[in-house]
């Protein structure tokens, strides 16, 4: 079952992510999707696969840069709602942050309050 995104009840705006960003799964060491927007509580993911229902993911994520390097972060999601994306074959999918480190957070808020 998947909750559409209007249903949502999102705790902070999200920014979109001007360049493709890739998630990685730590656990697996394999690609999730790309961002699609970012908060300090949670992101969407675009991918090929739709998450298990509340599945929980350690994942690796950039934090895109205007000189076009990026610096990553660290973060434990579980998976909120997901869609059927307008692109075939792609699925947009609502993820809560669970787990981060103080100094992840504090490099995403920075991030945040810079875009």
């Amino acid at each position: 079952m998947t909750t559409a995104p209007g249903n949502e009840q999102r705790r902070a705006a999200r920014k979109p992510v001007g360049s493709r960003a890739p998630v990685m799964d730590v656990i697996r060491d394999q690609p999730m999707g790309h961002l699609g927007n970012l908060s300090a509580t949670g992101l969407l993911l675009i991918g090929t696969h739709a998450p298990r229902r509340d599945a929980v993911y350690q994942v690796r994520l950039p934090l895109p840069g205007p000189d076009a390097r990026a610096s990553t972060i660290e973060v434990g999601i579980q998976a909120q709602w997901h869609e059927p994306a307008a692109s075939p074959g792609q699925v947009w999918a609502g993820y809560r942050i669970i787990a981060i480190t103080s100094n992840d957070a504090t490099r995403l808020e920075h991030w945040l309050q810079q875009h």
